[in-house]
């Protein structure tokens, strides 16, 4: 009894290890240029494949921007709720890579391939958004807050 419930934590444990390595969860993103703290966003799974949402804009005077620079949907959109990844699955080659899916950049309402790969033990994302092959892009590090 006493092996079946240790076995039983230590999956639970994995599990719970495994679930922190992966992109779902909420990340702080970081200016590229001046390194502050631009806003929160929470990203969830759903049969799997990942989507992104703005949850919180850090400038209380950008609290209220729009998109008005996208040409989809999402154009003249507050970016606060706003879905900014979408399609995004586990990429069945290189299981620490999601990719297949797109981002938005909502202040130059470009949209993106995205990649993503959790490092440092998933405390922080690597999220490449980039235009035809991964070489041609940009890659942002998000902060795990969650």
């Amino acid at each position: 009894m006493k092996s079946f419930v240790f076995a039983a934590a230590l999956s639970l444990v994995a599990q719970l290890a495994a679930a922190q390595t992966g992109p779902q969860g909420l990340w702080k993103t970081i200016d590229d240029e001046t390194k502050a703290e631009k806003s929160l966003v929470r990203v969830t799974e759903t049969a799997g494949v990942f989507s992104a949402v703005v949850e919180k804009v850090m400038d209380p005077a950008k609290a209220d921007a729009k998109c008005d620079k996208c040409t989809d949907e999402r154009k003249d959109q507050l970016v606060l709720g706003m879905t900014i990844l979408r399609n995004v699955k586990k990429n069945s080659s290189d299981a620490e890579l999601w990719d297949g899916g797109e981002i938005l950049d909502p202040n130059n309402g470009k949209v993106y391939k995205v990649r993503m790969k959790p490092v440092d033990g998933g405390k922080k994302l690597e999220v490449r958004g980039y235009i035809g092959m991964p070489m041609l892009g940009r890659t942002q590090v998000w902060q795990r807050v969650e």
